[in-house]
């Protein structure tokens, strides 16, 4: 069984109430099947929301206690973050699954590189908060770029 962000199966979760539907990752789970998981709804989260961005640090950091995940108003929403992460690693755990299929660039779910924190559109290297959290507990993490 793959973890999806669900924003990629067409959920309407995303930050702005949009979706990120992705044809290959569609194709993907109709050979392997898939669970749909938004760390952020898990998290507490409403949809919409105000964006937000792992401030002068990467999701590593976050789990670390290095830095927070500020929404663009600085409002401080780490705990939220941190919460999702852990509620979509207890699904991972309880499917056993192996793998996720997560949205590239969020303070979430990205995988390799992230927006910088300062709500530009710059990307920084590194992995969002759930990212980080399934790669530590051995999950193999990839974003729908590398299904392209």
């Amino acid at each position: 069984m793959i973890l999806v962000s669900a924003c990629l199966l067409g959920v309407n979760c995303k930050y702005n109430g949009g979706s990120n539907w992705n044809k290959e990752v569609i194709h993907l789970i109709n050979k392997e099947g898939a669970v749909p998981i938004c760390p952020e709804q898990l998290g507490g989260f409403t949809t919409p929301r105000p964006k937000t961005e792992i401030l002068r640090g990467t999701g590593a950091d976050v789990l670390d206690l290095r830095c927070r995940v500020t929404r663009e108003d600085g409002d401080d929403v780490t705990d939220a973050f941190i919460k999702g992460a852990q509620e979509v690693l207890k699904i991972a755990k309880m499917l056993d699954a192996k793998k996720a299929v997560l949205r590239s660039k969020s303070p979430s779910c990205g995988v390799g590189c992230i927006y910088d924190g300062t709500f530009s559109g710059r990307l920084v290297e590194g992995n969002g908060v759930t990212a980080e959290l399934l790669i530590r507990n051995g999950l193999e993490v990839i974003s729908e770029k590398d299904l392209e």
